[in-house]
């Protein structure tokens, strides 16, 4: 029984046969005839918190797989298409977006299943929910994903996993304390080409590893802004939620909230919660982080709208000696490895090496293979049946984000911090401590 006073039979029922099946000593996959994966009864029932634009993304990622089904749409957006090319949706067009698909699928060609709601407690709340895909700003992440573990719910959060330090350290601790499965929507790990870098990395191919440079892109700067009437189909005020109350404005929401760090973290932890990602995998410091972390010469809006900073370059230096240096230049989300023997290039969908050799260069048997994901919504289905780790664990999400808050707080205080990984505490700057937290506006807290 949860804080909800749910029973979740389905997931108790999974959990016992897998771990008879662990007991046995025989791999715990429940056999497709005991889950009846089309049937629609025993289909992972999804709830999706959260349409905007990546939300429909990924909304639809799982719509393409038999055994989920999505039965619940949230956001606090009635709909939005006041945004170039139309990509920022709400719960009204997510709604007909799932009933038209499953339509699709039914032999009568109507569908008309799918619910759709503001507040996304009554998502968690629902004891039919087996799982909940929570795409919200950043800000909104840690409330969301801990209400929803409490509830016994499995989790797909994007990244980056929170909005500060203690957030995604609170956030892994209620995951393992509820039993539940995260996957982190750090979706470059479930590609082959990333896996192959980052196996060719681990390796040794380019010798010993040396420096890593990642890029996050850059972001115009803020507009001059004066506060706009709400839009009569969003609840701006469960927008803002835990975040400090200011008056609304069109590019204060959407994707554009980025931008603001009372919201996220800028590129920083946009695009670099993908690049760092795949530096901490290659590194082996999935389950750790740096010891220090100074500011490069970045450089911050001195007026308007948007805070976060509009040149990123700051540097971090592992235990083993590999320095990592992330900058807003160059392609988004790019990873360039440097050894001594060599050099990787790699993008999200290409690569380049040198030695050229590396490219036709085969991972042998005896050495060391990644976890291997074809499809990040895939995989964590997957998970969801097996109660085995996704490829981006809470753990794995929360320390890939920690890099980017590190290199945020050290860019913003300009000086150089020294960072304990394990206490997950800085040991010569109390200010910086107090950076690792935010306050949280009325009735919320975690």
């Amino acid at each position: 029984m949860n804080n909800f006073g749910i029973t979740i039979s389905r997931r108790n029922f999974l959990r016992r046969t897998a771990a008879t099946a662990a007991a046995c000593a025989v791999p715990c996959l429940v056999p497709s005839s005991v889950l009846g994966a089309n049937a629609p009864s025993n289909r992972i029932h999804i709830g999706c918190i959260g349409t905007g634009n990546q939300g429909i993304n990924d909304m639809n990622g799982f719509l393409r797989h038999r055994d989920a089904q999505i039965v619940v749409v949230c956001d606090v957006n009635t709909g939005s298409c006041d945004y170039p090319r139309k990509r920022y949706r709400g719960r009204e067009p997510a709604q007909k977006i799932v009933n038209d698909y499953y339509a699709g699928k039914n032999r009568a060609g109507r569908y008309k299943g799918c619910d759709a709601c503001i507040d996304f407690r009554e998502v968690i709340s629902r004891d039919d929910i087996d799982a909940v895909l929570i795409v919200t700003p950043d800000h909104w992440h840690a409330v969301q994903t801990i209400m929803a573990a409490q509830a016994g719910k499995d989790i797909y959060c994007e990244k980056p996993l929170g909005l500060t330090i203690n957030e995604g350290r609170a956030m892994v601790e209620a995951v393992q304390r509820h039993g539940v499965i995260l996957q982190t929507g750090s979706h470059h790990r479930s590609k082959e080409s990333i896996r192959f870098v980052c196996e060719l990395v681990r390796n040794g191919r380019i010798g010993k590893l040396e420096k890593i440079i990642t890029s996050t892109g850059s972001y115009p700067k803020g507009p001059h802004w004066q506060p706009m009437p709400v839009p009569g189909g969003l609840d701006y005020d469960m927008w803002l939620g835990p975040a400090p109350y200011v008056p609304y404005h069109k590019d204060r929401c959407l994707y554009k909230f980025r931008m603001v760090l009372a919201y996220s973290g800028g590129n920083v932890t946009n695009t670099g919660a993908h690049s760092n990602d795949i530096a901490q995998w290659a590194n082996g410091t999935e389950l750790t982080g740096p010891v220090e972390i100074e500011d490069l010469g970045s450089e911050f809006p001195t007026d308007g709208m948007y805070d976060t900073a509009s040149k990123v370059h700051f540097r971090a230096r592992y235990a083993n000696g590999v320095e990592l240096i992330n900058m807003g230049k160059g392609p988004s989300q790019a990873v360039r490895f440097e050894g001594s023997e060599g050099w990787i290039d790699a993008g999200y969908s290409t690569f380049k090496t040198y030695p050229e050799s590396l490219m036709d260069s085969v991972i042998k048997p005896d050495e060391i293979h990644l976890y291997k994901s074809r499809n990040h919504y895939r995989n964590f289905l997957d998970c969801v049946k097996t109660r085995e780790e996704p490829i981006a664990s809470a753990e794995i999400g929360h320390r890939s984000a920690s890099v980017c808050h590190l290199g945020n707080i050290a860019m913003m205080l300009k000086r150089k911090l020294f960072w304990d990984p394990g206490k997950e505490r800085f040991t010569n700057d109390d200010q910086a401590n107090h950076m690792l937290s935010r306050p949280y506006r009325a009735p919320w807290h975690l």
